[in-house]
């Protein structure tokens, strides 16, 4: 398998999508919201660009099964299996109400063994993109996660709950506690584009809990192509379909002690 040469195609792919979602978002209208469940939201586009996505990586990859945010291809996913793991739409809320932060994130993965991962942040018509032992890079920038060294000097991003809001407090204890221990916590509402800016080193540190593994594995593999690390909130490796994550580079120890001692 050429990863290499897989990633190319998985970017003119997911530029297609992309280019999609931003002629749609001059329309769109929030009428054709619809409600998966609970603050939960999608529409007719997440739905098409996802059916845009598989028809293309069928062509490029006719051997791989998928595992899907919107469920379009009514497969019934075997996390074991060689997958294409998919956001159509990262950052639907943002996309509805008019916010230029969501991408399109998709990773190819055997089983919890990353093997790419490409983003694109339309908006900024910016690809993040890398593959297994390829490195990480930006349009035609390569990536390296900050040098920042400790948490203190570290700016971290993460998301909100919109659901099972039981560890609620838990939660709000740990971003009242990092607040005053980094230079600042932000919220961009995709969690795809946050683990993106970690590989980047814009943001030195990532967390959040209750995702899923199409919010992760594109992000994950160019993390870890570009020097960082990552593990679930306890410091293993349950984090791919785990549902929590912490990223960073030099203040991911101390993140993780955060975190770990006030969470679980």
């Amino acid at each position: 398998m050429d990863l290499e040469l897989l990633t190319k195609q998985t970017i003119e792919i997911v530029k297609q999508a992309s280019a999609f979602i931003q002629r749609e978002a001059k329309s769109f209208s929030r009428d054709k919201i619809e409600y998966k469940d609970l603050n939960n939201l999608v529409s007719y586009v997440d739905k098409e660009a996802e059916k845009m996505l598989v028809a293309g990586l069928s062509k490029i990859l006719p051997e791989a099964s998928y595992i899907t945010e919107e469920g379009t291809t009514g497969q019934e996913p075997d996390p074991e299996a060689l997958n294409w793991i998919i956001d159509p739409l990262d950052g639907t809320t943002n996309f509805i109400h008019g916010i230029p932060v969501y991408c399109v994130s998709v990773g190819l993965a055997r089983g919890k063994e990353l093997l790419l991962g490409v983003i694109h942040e339309p908006s900024l018509d910016e690809v993040f993109f890398g593959w297994k032992n390829g490195g990480a890079w930006c349009n035609e920038k390569k990536m390296s996660v900050s040098k920042v060294k400790t948490l203190q000097e570290s700016l971290i991003a993460t998301g909100f709950p919109y659901y099972k809001f039981e560890k609620q407090k838990r939660y709000m204890y740990i971003l009242e506690l990092l607040m005053q221990k980094t230079h600042g916590i932000r919220r961009m509402g995709a969690a795809a584009v946050d683990l993106a800016y970690v590989a980047a080193g814009r943001f030195d540190g990532f967390y959040e809990y209750n995702l899923n593994s199409w919010d992760m594995a594109a992000g994950v593999l160019l993390i870890k192509e570009a020097g960082g690390t990552v593990t679930d909130f306890n410091g293993g490796d349950n984090y791919l379909f785990g549902g929590d994550i912490i990223a960073g580079s030099g203040g991911h120890a101390e993140l993780v002690a955060a975190i770990k001692d006030n969470f679980n």
